[in-house]
């Protein structure tokens, strides 16, 4: 795992919202503020013109748009663990996880 993966930089609420969007079932009570917040401390997050979010963790980069409510759905869920996996974070969600740090 690379240090970019650590999770000494997030907060207690990122930690929480990271190991909820790797919950299985997908949760449907993940607030995109919440994501947001998340997405900024591992990655990189750019509001476009257009009021979607073009979003950079890693090598990747992915066009977001903010839900009509204020949770995010089951595909954005899908999305964002791809692309937290892609960067490493699946690790670090088994490693909060063995420490019993779930959600």
């Amino acid at each position: 795992m690379s240090s970019s993966a650590e999770p000494a930089h997030l907060n207690n609420n990122q930690r929480d919202t990271l190991l909820r969007v790797f919950q299985h079932p997908a949760g449907h009570n993940i607030e995109w503020q919440a994501v947001l917040s998340l997405l900024g401390a591992v990655g990189s997050v750019e509001e476009r013109h257009d009021g979607k979010y073009l979003v950079r963790i890693g090598n990747e980069a992915e066009v977001l748009t903010r839900p009509t409510h204020k949770d995010v759905d089951v595909q954005q869920i899908v999305d964002l663990r791809r692309m937290l996996t892609g960067a490493g974070y699946r690790a670090v969600v088994e490693e909060l996880e063995a420490e019993g740090k779930e959600a």
